[in-house]
């Protein structure tokens, strides 16, 4: 199989009209694999999303390790479900907020971080103040679902202080009925578990790390299907399937940046299909690599 026969219809049709440079561009452009996990994972997000409101509202926590995805799943979410400016009514609609849970988040500083991008001037106060407003603005936009990601930062705060922005968070869903998803990595699971209330109203839903297997080999099949690369790579094939899971150490992120890399010297160099040979030269460097040796500096 050759001449791009082996990608998604769409791309080869596209590959054939570009050149190298163009090629290695593409590399770029955002894509999404709909692997079976992610899959699952987002018609949850979904199903919190159409849920009606009640008293006891459900969440979720999204737990993975750091560059496997996390980020990405609810970033496709959120953008699915878009502001509207509402134009026969007095506010704009937001029926998904995502924010970045601060480096230290403080309850002052989450009503900060969830005001501000639908507000041009913050108000001023007590903290009293700021949750009082942050309760009016969030109905009047009818938020649905509010995504804290980076939600392990709250790791940084005193034990009293980490209660404190945990009341904070079930204040929220208590008070305006909607859905709040955390996401981290796997320390958030220890950092709900001060607050039973918390740990029984926010499953986990967990991200793991890719192992060689079935999975992972359905996973690199559609990865061969979006590289623009001219020759099929076997990426599947056994030997080539160890390799990679080693290089990248589990995560999806590492796995894309892995292959893109090697995509990009695949071409340069006129292989136009990944080998290990391409793989070992690429120029890409494990994230416990990269650790040691920033250790070492």
């Amino acid at each position: 199989m050759s001449d791009f026969e082996h990608l998604v219809e769409s791309l080869a049709e596209s590959c054939r009209q570009m050149s190298d440079s163009e090629r290695i561009d593409q590399l770029m452009v955002p894509r999404w694999l709909g692997y079976p996990r992610a899959k699952e994972i987002d018609t949850k997000l979904e199903w919190l999303f159409t849920h009606p409101r009640v008293t006891r509202m459900p969440n979720m926590l999204l737990i993975g390790r750091t560059n496997n995805g996390k980020s990405g799943l609810v970033g496709r979410f959120a953008a699915r479900h878009l502001p509207s400016d509402n134009p026969g009514g007095e506010n704009i609609i937001v029926p998904v907020l995502l924010i970045q849970t601060p480096p230290k988040p403080t309850e002052a500083g989450l009503y900060t971080e969830i005001i501000q991008p639908l507000l041009k001037r913050l108000p001023h106060g007590t903290v009293a103040d700021k949750r009082a407003r942050t309760v009016e603005i969030l109905r009047k936009v009818q938020l649905k679902v509010l995504i804290l990601d980076e939600m392990h930062n709250m790791l940084s705060l005193t034990a009293p202080a980490q209660r404190e922005f945990l009341n904070a968070v079930k204040y929220l869903t208590n008070q305006l009925r909607i859905s709040i998803v955390g996401v981290g990595d796997d320390t958030l699971i220890s950092a709900v578990s001060i607050d039973a209330q918390i740990q029984n109203r926010f499953p986990s839903e967990i991200l793991p790390r890719w192992k060689v297997g079935s999975e992972f080999n359905r996973l690199l099949a559609s990865f061969e299907k979006v590289l623009p690369l001219r020759n099929a790579s076997g990426l599947v094939e056994p030997m080539m399937a160890m390799k990679l899971a080693a290089l990248c150490e589990g995560t999806i992120g590492e796995l894309s940046e892995l292959l893109n890399k090697a995509c990009t010297y695949a071409i340069k160099g006129g292989q136009e299909q990944i080998t290990t040979d391409v793989l070992n030269k690429c120029g890409y460097i494990p994230p416990s690599e990269r650790k040691r040796l920033t250790a070492e500096i």
